[in-house]
């Protein structure tokens, strides 16, 4: 096992200037807590992999303190550990003094953002997906409308009779092997614009996230969302001008960004009036929740935020809160569930999925051994070190219990990466969304009626 460590004097002298030279850095309230006892250690994927004391939880924020007193410079030392960092927040999970590692991650890459901007063909790919079109929906539903093209007219059967795949990176053959069918219309576009409840009496107004990837590659999962709620006694609302949530933003480390969409969807979904704002997309939900931490330094919008985040609810979790009808349709499978990183561990989500899950009749839910390890997927990591993703895409599937016929989870970003997983070992594993098979036991009960 190899283990590096930088030894460095823990006093910093006063003449040490800061290497975090750029407003909302991170702060001392923050990465002062960290004792170093190593909790996170045996829960930090990547350390568990690479052995290496820089890439723990630990260390990363041991380096972001020694940068911030001027005892580092931003350089690859600091760099690299930074964003080799899934962010998947299980060292928190353990984590006795309640050290907000995500968040230090996050505001560290936002000094890497300005110190060192990516150039050439990675400067050009930032660029042109997290500003030219993640934060414009119309932008990204042409992409959609390119990808169903793709797929639709023949091209697809082309490019791949004719071997052009091939000179693609591997990790990117995959995906485009794995990539779902994509809708003629999202839930965006094709939903109204309000959803009267479809049984009972209203329970309160919930508006819908439809997310970027969500609504381009599982737009049926936002439509089964939909009815869910409508069957639990929810009015949905759609806000058509809701944005991208700028969780691929706030990763990547453009923090100015991230706020400017932060901005928008804050003031459209408080003007729509719901008492909760549903989302079914772990990696979304976490940043949704985390919109006053971008307007921490900012009174304007830090309490708007505050507002806004406090109706923020995943669907298993406003489900089980408002309550929910156990449904009655019999759907026959055995299935086992992946803790996406960011419900289990950003959001304290584990138990309502599970609770629905259970409560469809004939479904057989078998636990997975270590179900909240990340799957590498981790926003765009599984693009951006497909290696270490690989890896624990290895992991994970080698921990899938035999027998089950699909796995169930609540993020589109490991539906795709475990997809990919699927495609590897040349298994007829199902990948589904939880909603989607609540949906299913409830419209399997609606035609036996």
């Amino acid at each position: 096992m190899i283990v590096a460590e930088i030894q460095l004097d823990d006093q910093a002298s006063p003449a040490c200037q800061s290497a975090f030279q750029w407003p909302d850095a991170p702060e001392e309230d923050k990465y002062s807590v960290c004792v170093h006892c190593g909790f996170c250690l045996e829960v930090c994927p990547t350390y568990q992999q690479l052995g290496d004391e820089n890439e723990s939880p630990r260390g990363r924020v041991y380096l972001i303190k020694a940068a911030s007193e001027g005892r580092l410079s931003l350089d690859e030392s600091v760099i690299d550990p930074v964003f080799n960092c899934l962010d998947c927040r299980a060292c928190e999970t353990v984590c006795p003094s309640g050290v907000e590692v995500g968040i230090l991650i996050e505001e560290a890459r936002g000094q890497v953002f300005h110190a060192e901007p990516a150039t050439g063909i990675q400067g050009f790919t930032q660029r042109l997906f997290l500003r030219g079109i993640f934060p414009h929906p119309k932008r990204l539903r042409k992409v959609g409308k390119l990808l169903r093209f793709y797929q639709k007219s023949g091209m697809r059967s082309l490019v791949r009779g004719t071997g052009l795949m091939r000179i693609m990176p591997k990790h990117l053959q995959e995906m485009e092997a794995i990539m779902p069918s994509i809708p003629a219309e999202n839930a965006l576009q094709g939903l109204p614009e309000r959803i009267p409840v479809k049984r009972g009496p209203k329970k309160a107004t919930a508006a819908l996230f439809t997310g970027c990837v969500m609504d381009v590659m599982f737009s049926d999962v936002n439509m089964a969302t939909a009815r869910v709620a409508g069957r639990n006694g929810l009015e949905v609302v759609v806000p058509k001008q809701q944005l991208c949530c700028g969780a691929l933003q706030v990763h990547a480390g453009d923090r100015d960004q991230a706020r400017e969409m932060a901005r928008q969807n804050i003031d459209v979904f408080l003007e729509s009036g719901a008492d909760y704002i549903i989302i079914n997309a772990a990696g979304c939900g976490a940043a949704l929740k985390e919109y006053a931490e971008l307007f921490h330094d900012g009174p304007v919008y830090l309490e708007k935020a505050k507002q806004f985040s406090s109706k923020v609810r995943d669907i298993s979790e406003l489900l089980v809160e408002v309550g929910y009808e156990p449904p009655n349709g019999r759907v026959d499978r055995t299935i086992t569930y992946h803790d996406a990183c960011h419900l289990c561990h950003a959001q304290k989500i584990r138990q309502q999925p599970r609770e629905l899950l259970r409560s469809i009749p004939g479904l057989t839910l078998v636990e997975m051994t270590d179900s909240d390890r990340c799957c590498g997927s981790a926003g765009i990591y599984n693009l951006t070190h497909p290696d270490m993703a690989g890896q624990l895409l290895e992991r994970k599937m080698d921990d899938i219990p035999t027998g089950v016929d699909a796995i169930a989870m609540g993020n589109p970003g490991c539906m795709m990466q475990i997809m990919v997983g699927v495609h590897r070992r040349k298994t007829d594993l199902e990948v589904l969304h939880t909603v989607e098979l609540l949906d299913e036991s409830y419209q399997r009960e609606e035609r036996m009626s």
